[in-house]
């Protein structure tokens, strides 16, 4: 199975999203092994389906492919867009984290899942595997979704604008005619 970067063949711009998504994705990686290695099982769970429905968006908005990136274009330019995410397999570009989408995602990553609620009951090295489990859980998820963002990125390139310039995100310029009382510059969208 190709990496994210193989898929880009050397697309300067998919680069620079991959290694954005990727920072993104190693700190809430983090978070996950933090919240693992609490001794309560459940709560893991809970800060996993937290972390995936804010990473996940911000992980397509990266590509140009998040929802309300995708809504900005014209309607045979959304369908297009979801016909390449439907062929690649891609089940969470340009779509609303819902709580169905996130149970999928639990079915895809099941055993370590449970594998990670067993060794709570194990003191110390069972917080470490969990916390190990937890982390390569979310990072495995996330370069997964990485991976199917940049395939229907490459197969709709023409279609989407870049991810700098997109629609749906607002833009932000600095007024420096208005300042607030700390003396900060008000940013206004345009």
């Amino acid at each position: 199975m190709p990496s994210a970067l193989e898929l880009a063949r050397g697309d300067p711009q998919l680069i620079a999203a991959i290694q954005r998504s990727r920072r993104m994705l190693g700190r809430k990686a983090l978070l996950a092994a933090v919240a693992s290695a609490v001794p309560l099982p459940g709560v893991d769970w809970a800060a996993d389906a937290a972390l995936l429905s804010r990473l996940i968006p911000r992980i397509s908005a990266e590509f140009g492919l998040s929802v309300a990136q995708i809504e900005g274009l014209a309607p045979h330019h959304r369908e297009r867009i979801q016909q390449a995410a439907a062929a690649a397999g891609a089940l969470l570009v340009g779509k609303l984290m819902t709580r169905e989408l996130l149970i999928k995602l639990a079915r895809q990553a099941g055993v370590r899942l449970t594998a990670k609620q067993a060794t709570k009951y194990v003191p110390v090295a069972g917080q470490l595997v969990s916390a190990a489990i937890g982390y390569a859980a979310l990072r495995a998820l996330g370069e997964l979704h990485i991976r199917d963002c940049v395939q229907v990125a490459q197969s709709v390139r023409h279609l989407l604008a870049p991810p700098s310039a997109s629609g749906g995100e607002a833009q932000i310029e600095a007024r420096p005619a208005s300042r607030n009382r700390f003396g900060w510059a008000r940013l206004r969208p345009r």
